[in-house]
């Protein structure tokens, strides 16, 4: 027999049925979570969804396949003088070349035209874009190296020893490094002759003293920066429990270094190295600018900038091609870093 409830009663009129155990739908219903991904998964779906970056990246690929792929099929070279052929407009040929094309031969076009040493400028600028490439590929993973390994000894020494080395780098900071790229341009002149002259040693002389003098100095200067931004990072992840339980099981201080502090701080390294590269490939085209850059007839954007400075008023594009290609390097780089930054920064998530 149904009861009836009183109305004034505090009771709650409760179905038992609402008390019966959820079923399997029931519980999938009710999970709301997005997928388990890994860390880099997770930053690169987030760097994909970033348009600015996807287009520079797009925009890097484009500029290595002009400088490390065309050049292997292109008819010229970057030291071929062609007689007659000095300072031609883009899509012109010399006086021979039209006679040539005359008779019927095919001759391939200067797309750029020639300098004023009659060689083909869009091959010299596929080789300086190369150079410049190299340079700032080259000078960030010796900046990541030196300054990684500096700044994680400092960090997990702590002390004095940190004290010491952090001083060391504070009086580095204070070294002007043109300078000392000029000093060095003499002091290692007669040594690189003499090693220039060792079989197997004859690409010192291709690259130049200036230019071996360049990656000399970024090895002793440019590496301050790095290791005071991987310094920070260490001296937070030093206190984390997965470093203590590795003390505790006897872990060696190279191997907590190695396997855990610089691991789980690598998606900081990557980006502070991408956003190096342009800063390398500047100041490698602002020595090369000033002479101080690759030997002659190597070209480099910086050189090819310099030559073109006398025929700005006849030839302008002589200087606006090589500065484009700078321009579009380095920014293409730089917001590249921002991109990854956003990406991998676990404070910028939401």
């Amino acid at each position: 027999m149904e009861t009836k409830k009183n109305p004034l009663s505090l009771q709650l009129n409760l179905n038992p049925d609402d008390f019966l155990p959820a079923s399997k739908d029931e519980k999938e219903s009710l999970v709301i979570m997005r997928e388990s991904v890994s860390f880099w998964k997770d930053g690169f779906r987030r760097l994909r969804k970033n348009k600015v970056a996807m287009i520079c990246i797009a925009i890097i690929l484009v500029i290595m396949i002009f400088a490390f792929v065309v050049p292997s099929f292109y008819p010229y070279t970057y030291k071929d003088q062609i007689i007659g052929a000095n300072n031609l407009k883009p899509m012109t040929y010399s006086a021979d070349e039209q006679a040539r094309i005359a008779a019927g031969e095919e001759v391939f076009p200067h797309f750029l035209g020639t300098d004023k040493m009659g060689r083909d400028y869009a091959i010299r600028v596929m080789m300086g874009t190369r150079i410049s490439l190299l340079v700032g590929l080259i000078a960030a993973a010796i900046i990541l190296v030196i300054g990684s390994i500096y700044g994680s000894v400092a960090a997990f020494a702590g002390g004095w020893v940190d004290l010491v080395m952090m001083r060391i780098v504070d009086i580095i900071y204070t070294i002007p490094d043109v300078l000392l790229i000029v000093l060095l341009s003499f002091a290692i002149q007669d040594p690189l002759k003499k090693l220039a002259e060792i079989p197997g040693f004859n690409w010192v002389n291709v690259v130049g003293e200036n230019m071996i003098s360049i990656f000399i100095v970024f090895a002793l200067l440019y590496w301050v920066g790095m290791a005071r931004m991987v310094r920070s990072q260490i001296l937070t992840l030093k206190e984390s429990e997965y470093v203590t339980a590795a003390r505790a099981l006897g872990a060696s201080s190279s191997r907590i270094i190695k396997n855990h502090l610089l691991t789980n701080c690598i998606g900081t390294l990557i980006v502070t190295t991408t956003l190096q590269i342009p800063s390398s490939i500047f100041t490698e085209s602002f020595l090369s600018f000033l002479g101080l850059g690759v030997a002659v007839p190597m070209p480099s954007l910086g050189s090819l900038a310099s030559d073109a400075i006398n025929g700005l008023n006849t030839n302008p594009h002589q200087l606006f091609i090589p500065a484009f290609v700078i321009s579009m390097i380095i920014l293409s780089f730089n917001l590249l870093g921002d991109g990854l930054r956003d990406a991998f920064d676990p404070k910028l998530k939401n």
